[in-house]
């Protein structure tokens, strides 16, 4: 198995994705409805993330 590839703006950008929707969900337009479509999509965020990091991790792949 390879090492674990560097951090890149790719997973700085999920980061900063996830926490940006969470702000809006509890911050700017705090809801119930709000804050549950917020954590749907930040699990999709982290989801896309994992199976990138993942895939640079076992294959090497260059982005």
């Amino acid at each position: 198995m390879a090492d674990r590839p560097a951090i890149d703006r790719w997973d700085v950008a999920a980061v900063v994705s996830a926490v940006a929707v969470l702000l809006v969900a509890y911050v700017v337009a705090p809801g119930p409805i709000v804050q549950y479509g917020a954590w749907l999509t930040v699990f999709c965020i982290w989801m896309f993330w994992f199976v990138f990091f993942g895939t640079k991790w076992l294959y090497g792949v260059d982005v």
